[in-house]
């Protein structure tokens, strides 16, 4: 960590000064101030003081629309509403108004958050007129932060709706911290703050990996149909020094006016993917979706109780092409939903499909991820074929030949180290009972029933 940084932590947590709320602020004076004249910016005032202010508006990327039924699965699964600070609840409805909407980024002190750390440039960001009017507070010291947070709370009163990218973790939770430091401002509470990121490696983690915004914005929002360009976008971990170097008066007023464009450019990124999502749950058939993008938005619904919707997904995906270890995925999860709404003919039929679909092999089975169809998973096949022609065929013979092929799969993976040891004994010895027990009652009682 820079000398710098760490006496910025250990200014920061210093009790702050009381400020009184003043009716005619001073003016400092602006002759000469190359940065306001660099980025566009004019300096502000309110009862707290000054800050500089720079105001910009884009055409792209247009306003998106969102219903009450895409907003419930960016909300609480259980609940589907928004809990306000005094208790009370915003309904999808409400949510779904996006003139409430107000977009969120901060550039800060460091990386790590922390009460240290000054969200030193606050962005904001709304859609207006067709298009999406961005505002930036800066603070050119650490006396105008107060102004700077009196600021943001005049835009959060005129909109109640936060959305953010991993804001929820990082930049909300910093700037109650700073609004607590002041002593002086309390903070506006959103109703509502929809956080892209979780949705955002829900639908895209499997594709690209990396979900950091400017990846999105490549791979997702195509990077070279959009309107601004990253080409020469500064890198986040640089951002920090650019400002203290910047108190200093040693850096460059370039390198600053950089870090305003990196903030416009996540501001209107975080604008456009709020549009795709929200295109996605409201309508995925609108869509052109990839069998990735398919599969990851079954998955979004199926976690909030959308089964009917999952499962339509679901089979979107696999006709769509998805590689075999996720095509075993969706079956396995298409097997569950069927068996859930009673339809146990159309389970048998999927397991066996993931079985049928060919031998892993030891090599494949060692470089399956979680999303895979695992050894484990393919005992769970085995499993529910017994149970099926155990309790609802009434062959047992045919559930004998299924359960001791999962007693041999276990061994398998137990002996190839693919099952954690403790649970892989324990499975083993269910699947033993299992077999136990329905190699007493297969002779004479099987026979009779699966005479003709």
């Amino acid at each position: 960590m820079q000398t710098t940084e760490r006496f910025a932590r250990i200014a920061a947590l210093k009790p702050t000064r009381q400020r009184v709320a003043l009716e005619t602020p001073p003016v400092r004076s602006e002759d000469g101030d190359r940065l306001a004249q660099l980025v566009g910016g004019t300096v502000e005032r309110n009862r707290y003081g000054q800050h500089l202010l720079v105001r910009r508006w884009y055409a792209q990327p247009e306003a998106c629309e969102a219903s009450p039924d895409a907003l419930k699965l960016l909300l609480s699964p259980a609940h589907g509403r928004a809990r306000t600070a005094s208790g009370s609840s915003w309904p999808p409805t409400a949510i779904a108004d996006t003139a409430q909407w107000l977009f969120l980024d901060t550039e800060t002190t460091g990386l790590a958050g922390g009460t240290g750390t000054y969200a030193f440039l606050v962005g904001v960001a709304w859609w207006d007129s067709g298009g999406l009017q961005v505002e930036q507070f800066f603070m050119r010291d650490y006396d105008e932060e107060h102004a700077v947070l009196e600021a943001l709370n005049q835009r959060m009163a005129a909109r109640r709706v936060l959305v953010t990218f991993n804001g929820k973790a990082f930049d909300w939770p910093l700037l109650e911290a700073r609004y607590t430091m002041t002593r002086a401002i309390r903070p506006r509470v959103p109703a509502a703050h929809l956080d892209l990121l979780h949705p955002a490696r829900q639908l895209w983690r499997l594709r690209l990996g990396s979900v950091r915004l400017a990846e999105l914005e490549k791979h997702v929002l195509g990077g070279d149909r959009l309107a601004w360009s990253r080409q020469r976008d500064i890198e986040s971990w640089l951002i920090p020094q650019i400002y203290f170097d910047y108190l200093r008066g040693v850096g460059s007023h370039l390198d600053l006016a950089g870090v305003f464009q990196h903030n416009q450019m996540d501001l209107r990124g975080l604008a456009a993917l709020t549009g795709r999502v929200m295109g996605l749950l409201n309508d995925s058939s609108a869509f052109p979706c990839d069998a990735l993008e398919l599969f990851g938005l079954s998955r979004m619904q199926q976690r909030r109780g959308q089964e009917a919707r999952a499962q339509r997904l679901y089979e979107r995906a696999i006709h769509a092409g998805l590689p075999r270890q996720l095509d075993a995925s969706a079956r396995r999860q298409l097997a569950i939903l069927a068996r859930r709404q009673g339809d146990y003919d159309h389970a048998a039929r999927l397991w066996q499909q993931l079985l049928e679909a060919g031998e892993t092999s030891p090599q494949d089975l060692r470089g399956l991820t979680k999303a895979g169809f695992s050894g484990i998973q393919r005992i769970e096949a085995y499993e529910q074929l017994a149970i099926h022609f155990e309790h609802r065929v009434r062959k047992p013979r045919r559930a004998i030949e299924y359960t001791r092929a999962a007693r041999l799969e276990l061994r398998r993976a137990l002996r190839l180290g693919l099952v954690e040891l403790a649970r892989g004994r324990k499975l083993l010895a269910q699947v033993e009972h299992r077999l136990a027990r329905l190699e007493r009652k297969g002779g004479q009682i099987g026979r009779l029933l699966e005479r003709p």
